[in-house]
């Protein structure tokens, strides 16, 4: 069962418990009992609470995890609709962009496109974005990468960025330190 379903069993039980002794019992009875009822709960949320930090760590354990993030830069010569993401020429993500996520990326937002777990050695990172460019004309560019993962997590950026000089949208894949 899931920390969220195991959650919401407990207090449901918790509330027909609680009714149940407020038929059979007196008020003394009752606030003691809904004392300990909200003690119960507190348990609860914190073992929700480590379940979730557990589930995070075996499913993206550091060794091998690799998360990809998205961020623009201006946005003057290029409008996103949509970016599909490749690692090792296997599609691990596609998103289609809704004009309010865009405008946030355009403030300064980074969006996690893709968190998994990738094994030590050399990959190939490939995005594809779909958008209008410039003049309102249909776009679609590629940036590749091909990034070393050592033992530890990585961290990988696409950036969109203005061309300032030439008035194209410029596409990079580049590595947090």
């Amino acid at each position: 069962m899931q920390p969220k379903n195991l959650l919401f069993a407990i207090s449901l039980l918790l509330a027909a418990l609680m009714s149940s002794v407020q038929a059979h019992a007196g008020d003394d009875a009752v606030q003691s009992l809904d004392s300990e009822i909200q003690t119960l709960k507190q348990d609860v949320l914190a073992l929700n609470r480590e379940l979730f930090i557990l589930e995070e760590e075996l499913l993206y354990p550091s060794g091998t995890q690799v998360a990809v993030f998205l961020s623009m830069d201006v946005g003057k010569y290029f409008s996103l609709d949509s970016v599909q993401l490749r690692v090792d020429d296997k599609v691990v993500s596609n998103y289609l962009y809704t004009s309010r996520e865009v405008e946030a990326l355009h403030r300064g937002g980074v969006q996690r496109l893709y968190m998994g777990n990738l094994k030590a050695g050399d990959h190939e990172i490939i995005a594809i974005f779909t958008g209008k460019g410039p003049n309102g004309r249909d776009y679609r560019r590629g940036a590749t990468r091909t990034v070393s993962k050592a033992l530890g997590p990585k961290f990988i950026e696409l950036q969109i960025v203005d061309l300032e000089g030439k008035e194209q949208p410029d596409f990079t894949v580049r590595e947090w330190e």
